[in-house]
């Protein structure tokens, strides 16, 4: 491998660890340090987002969710403030999550399938 192809696979690793994801009212970014963060699209202020230490910890919240669930219900995971509905947009709008927004008030999530994984968990 050349000096300038391992240089380029470098750039394509780096962006595929530390990448950013957004989608209609939230974003997902992967950090360098391993973390994950949910944010309001758009939004710049650290109250506006929620510093997960993975992706993976962002998946097994979800699992302890009930089949349908409120912002209510990620508040006992001790998930605060408008952080809590921020997390219930995040899961129906990403991928890995197989649920779907059913109301807009109380906000309302239910999981489409037994646990809740879609076909792309494992992608982000």
């Amino acid at each position: 491998m050349t000096r300038e192809q391992a240089t380029e696979l470098r750039g394509t690793i780096d962006d595929a660890l530390t990448s950013r994801r957004e989608f209609l009212h939230t974003a997902g970014e992967y950090r360098d340090d391993g973390a994950y963060v949910v944010s309001r699209r758009g939004a710049d202020s650290a109250g506006n987002s929620k510093v997960f230490e993975s992706f993976e910890q962002v998946r097994r919240l979800y699992e302890r969710l009930p089949t349908e669930f409120t912002a209510d219900a990620v508040s006992r995971s001790g998930i605060t403030g408008s952080r809590r509905h921020m997390l219930v947009r995040h899961y129906a709008e990403h991928p890995a999550f197989d649920c779907a927004i059913t109301r807009r008030s109380p906000l309302t999530v239910h999981k489409t399938t037994a646990d809740g994984t879609g076909d792309e968990a494992t992608a982000d």
